[in-house]
């Protein structure tokens, strides 16, 4: 379904979720997943999704830096499936229930019994769990500056369909640093989740259940990437918000499946670019458009001054798959309004500030190891698209075991045509380059030859991350420390077409 009208439902800014309890130094939560109706558009019929405590997107968990967090998830949901599943795809066999979950807080400082392993899953009241299940309520220790962070599903073989059902929500922490800054706050903060969906016409969730070259072997069959064929932010369809003349903080998400996303406002005016995943970086800059992977964030202030009675736009135009897929059109490159209509509620005083926080650079001589990782793309037993790392499938053995507290670098070698956002937990990182190689001479001869120099990293990369856009023919370059835990923990594509089929794979920190 396609056509509807645009900026005709108000922007929803979701809850902040209350503890059930709370003292000086940590507090408990329960967080319920259930299944409910949610309107997404007023010309949609009401649709069923999966969601956190009733809400799309779940409530935002808001902490402080150094409290521990106590979080028990609940799984409520029915017993089977929204969305087709694919049995083929690992971690999915007809030997494992068909709904199972295990949340993942995307950044989180955190032990890995309380990560979000994809096999740590559970199912209704824990009666069935996964094989790596250690404990029902995870702890956070919440070990890191102010940023914006998010959580979602993250169960082996499914995790598509459980984000796309509607599993995700904001986890924000806080520092006393972040409130020196007098940034923009309060109702003048805004988290904005933006995805893409298709819709049936009677409003139910579209899903495809065979690829375009079908399987007839098959049930269903897992598709190389999906895209839908229109946006929303904070669960609304092309939604607008209301704002005073003055500078607001919004803190944006690409909560998609696959859809990259290349932001700019139709006013031609700058945004001020304030944070990457993991934290505030030294400076703002002031830039036209930011380019989101999925899982990437960015913090940045627009400021509305003096524009009293502008409608602006937000855009996209990201090619899907990026960066050599589809162009957007009308539906897919329209993200939300900004409607300067509110008169001014009291006198602006936030600032953007001409120092944010320092940001000290990894030194590569620190580096004990280097790990050269390929991104393959391969052909499965069917025909489909089957994506790799390192051109190991899920269960190979463990080959990343870096030693806690040493600095790594990881050459992450792009041998496919697509752009990939890869996302390593438990720690962040710093982007050092990108730079162009031989990809064919690569795959005969097993050596890197570069074509040409070096890259540094975009203004929306130079600070701290844990994510990554690894382009097509480049050899993409990041620095790691690890720690402060040890366990077993995974990176991934964030594509999660590609993360459920099976381009993720396990890592261990040791001693």
């Amino acid at each position: 379904m396609k056509n509807l009208s645009k900026f005709v439902d108000e922007l929803s800014i979701p809850p902040i979720l209350k503890p059930r309890w709370k003292d000086a130094a940590s507090s408990y939560y329960e967080v319920k997943m259930t299944d409910f109706k949610h309107s997404f558009h007023r010309e949609l019929k009401d649709t069923t999704v999966w969601g956190y405590e009733g809400g799309y997107p779940g409530p935002t968990i808001e902490v402080e830096s150094g409290e521990m967090v106590y979080i028990k998830w609940i799984n409520d949901l029915p017993a089977k499936h929204l969305l087709p599943v694919d049995f083929t795809v690992h971690g999915a066999h007809k030997d494992v229930p068909e709904v199972r979950t295990v949340v993942h807080v995307h950044g989180a400082c955190v032990e890995w019994e309380s990560d979000g392993y994809p096999e740590a899953w559970f199912t209704k009241d824990f009666e069935k769990v996964g094989p790596y299940f250690r404990r029902q309520v995870y702890r956070y220790d919440n070990c890191q500056r102010a940023c914006t962070l998010w959580y979602h599903d993250h169960t082996l073989g499914i995790t598509r369909l459980n984000v796309y059902a509607g599993l995700a929500g904001f986890y924000l922490i806080r520092d006393q640093r972040e409130r020196l800054l007098n940034l923009p706050s309060g109702v003048y903060e805004v988290p904005l989740m933006i995805q893409d969906k298709t819709f049936h016409q009677d409003g139910s969730l579209s899903y495809p259940k065979q690829p375009k070259k079908p399987v007839p072997e098959l049930e269903t069959s897992i598709v190389p990437e999906f895209f839908g064929n229109m946006l929303l932010v904070n669960g609304k369809v092309y939604p607008f918000l209301k704002v005073e003349p003055r500078k607001y903080r919004f803190r944006l998400l690409n909560a998609a499946n696959s859809r990259f996303f290349r932001l700019k406002l139709d006013s031609g005016q700058r945004m001020y670019l304030i944070a990457t995943e993991r934290g505030f970086m030294q400076d703002p800059i002031g830039v036209h458009e930011i380019l989101l992977s999925p899982a990437e964030r960015a913090e940045v202030i627009i400021d509305f001054t003096n524009l009293e009675g502008k409608h602006i736009i937000m855009k996209n135009d990201a090619q899907a798959a990026f960066p050599a897929g589809e162009p957007v059109d009308e539906d897919t490159g329209t993200v939300m309004q900004f409607q300067v209509v509110l008169p001014l509620a009291s006198v602006d005083t936030s600032v953007i500030p001409a120092f944010l926080m320092p940001v000290t650079l990894l030194n590569e001589q620190s580096s004990s190891r280097s790990r050269y990782l390929t991104l393959d793309d391969r052909m499965d037993s069917y025909g489909r698209e089957w994506m790799l790392l390192d051109n190991k499938s899920w269960d190979a053995p463990i080959s990343e075991n870096p030693k806690l507290g040493s600095t790594e670098i990881w050459y992450l070698i792009n041998l496919t045509k697509d752009s990939h956002p890869i996302h390593i937990h438990l720690i962040d990182f710093q982007v050092l380059d990108r730079r162009d190689f031989d990809v064919d001479r690569y795959k005969k001869e097993k050596t890197i030859h570069y074509t040409g120099p070096a890259h540094p990293p975009e203004p929306q990369e130079r600070g701290w991350k844990d994510t990554v856009r690894a382009d097509p023919k480049q050899v993409t370059r990041i620095i790691i420390k690890f720690g402060p835990f040890t366990g077993l923990y995974v990176w991934h594509c964030h594509m999660l077409e590609h993360e459920d089929y099976e381009m993720m794979r396990p890592f261990i920190v040791i001693r």
